[in-house]
């Protein structure tokens, strides 16, 4: 997928933003996007909203439920409609995002001093043929009028100065013919529900290579926005199925926004391979197919924010301690199926070079010394590049009287949705 690289642009950008240089604005436009803002489960946390009709900039807030964080009057395109094509002074209805703060000294009377550029257009759009570029979120130095840009969104110079700082990247924007919102999860909350569980399961079949991942993807539409064929995406994605033993997706802060026949979820996403870490922010834009599934058009990236690998791990802390949990259980019951089931059939411990030597030598020792007492304390849980390392103190007693202390350190790899031990240590504390 494409990253979202607007840098390149910018150039362009400070030039000629919001495209009014060929104002023929065509004929007839067609009717408007209307559309609700609701307060369902997977709301983002900030929204800015802009009804074109009450010419009206809204920045939303989730406080539980959603709540009106601003209303300041705004000004849009001179020609009524959704934008189609460069020139035609119309603002764009659909949902966007906050790319970057435009740098560099604006002209103030049209401008004010700041303006922030969006992703105009994204992938649905392109689908639709819609063209131009340069659409921005700005100020106005001159006589604020209605309807008075080129096809970007103008707030006054004081408002847009207030608002400096409080509208970071990756904001998303819904721009609607008329928009209304509601503290209510609103009709909405069932899509949005069964989107963000898509999210999961979708990476969830990715980290388990499962056949069924490809079906998340509207093939033709997703060639089309992604500039490569279905076949080789495919093709690229079984490759590395087949090379890596193991691959991780943790997708984390999932979030879905309605758009006019398309939505748009957002979230944050760690891979790792043995081979390679990656965190990234994504947006994938769904759509319905001809068989009533939800599935991806097209998709976006985006930074992940820095903190993202202590989330991955304190996720996977979690799965770990189940783990350890259960491999406790089985040792403590002397149950050697149970018990080697933890492990990888190449696992090593000390002289048990293998599964086969360890299941031998735990089922030799537990006939005539059964464990009494196991217990891991000051579990630790940190990064290795064939999965995780985990150290503990153990703390261990048997029916023959023998006691002892020590920290143990095991490398787990992971095994499908859970971890399975790769090698042991123990040293005498």
């Amino acid at each position: 997928m494409k990253v979202v690289r607007i840098a390149s642009l910018l150039t362009a950008l400070v030039l000629l933003p919001c495209l009014g240089l060929a104002a023929n604005p065509g004929t007839a436009s067609a009717p408007g996007w209307e559309t609700q803002v609701s307060s369902h489960a997977a709301v983002p946390d900030l929204i800015i909203g802009i009804d074109k009709d009450s010419q009206t900039f809204y920045m939303f807030t989730r406080k539980s439920p959603l709540e009106i964080s601003r209303k300041l009057p705004c000004t849009t395109g001179s020609t009524a409609g959704d934008k189609m094509r460069e020139g035609d002074m119309r603002t764009p209805e659909g949902v966007y995002f906050v790319e970057e703060k435009v740098p560099g000294k604006l002209d103030f009377a049209l401008y004010g001093d700041h303006a922030f550029s969006l992703n105009y257009p994204n992938p649905v759009d392109r689908l639709k043929g819609k063209t131009g570029h340069g659409i921005w979120i700005h100020g106005r130095g001159k006589q604020f009028v209605s309807r008075d840009t080129r096809g970007c969104v103008a707030l006054t110079a004081q408002d847009i100065s207030a608002l400096n700082g409080h509208i970071p990247f990756g904001t998303p924007v819904v721009i609607a013919k008329k928009l209304s919102w509601t503290k209510e999860p609103g009709s909405s909350e069932q899509t949005a529900t069964q989107l963000a569980e898509r999210v999961r399961q979708w990476a969830s079949d990715w980290q388990n290579k499962r056949d069924r991942f490809f079906d998340y993807f509207q093939p033709e539409k997703f060639a089309l926005t992604e500039g490569v064929s279905f076949p080789q995406f495919k093709s690229h994605k079984m490759g590395i199925f087949a090379r890596q033993p193991w691959i991780h997706v943790m997708v984390d802060n999932v979030r879905v926004i309605q758009g006019p026949d398309y939505w748009v979820t957002t979230f944050e996403q760690y891979y790792r391979t043995q081979d390679l870490i990656s965190a990234v922010g994504k947006r994938f834009y769904w759509q319905k197919d001809k068989d009533g599934a939800w599935r991806i058009v097209g998709g976006e990236y985006t930074e992940a924010s820095p903190n993202i690998e202590g989330r991955y791990l304190g996720a996977k802390r979690a799965e770990v301690e189940r783990m350890l949990k259960g491999w406790l259980e089985a040792w403590l019951a002397a149950d050697v199926d149970k018990y080697m089931a933890y492990y990888t059939d190449d696992a090593t411990n000390g002289r048990q070079t293998n599964a086969k030597a360890m299941r031998d030598y735990k089922q030799t020792l537990w006939v005539s010394k059964s464990p009494t007492r196991i217990a891991a304390d000051k579990v630790e849980v940190s990064m290795h590049q064939k999965g995780l390392k985990v150290s503990f103190v153990q703390t261990y007693e048997d029916s023959a009287g023998q006691a002892d202390k020590g920290m143990k350190t095991l490398v787990i790899t992971p095994k499908g949705d859970s971890w399975a031990i790769l090698s042991e240590s123990w040293s005498k504390i």
